[in-house]
């Protein structure tokens, strides 16, 4: 995992957190945006770490098949 997935991973846990203290003492409604943000933050790491998957797959797939020739 590169730095900056674990920076998202962090940071989206971060912001659900303060998003649970802003729930209890201020209500769901001036905390929604922010677990709106983390929410969005989880997306992208999702991406990132599909998208690396994936690269790394065809790296693998075409050095097999240098391989077999």
């Amino acid at each position: 995992m590169k730095l900056k997935d674990v920076i998202l991973l962090s940071l989206s846990a971060a912001l659900v957190i303060i998003g649970t203290h802003m729930t209890i003492t201020q209500g769901i409604t001036f905390s929604y945006p922010i677990f709106m943000f983390a929410v969005v933050l989880l997306f992208w790491f999702k991406y990132r770490k599909n998208k690396n998957m994936e690269q790394e797959a065809r790296k693998s797939n075409s050095a097999q098949k240098k391989k077999r020739k």
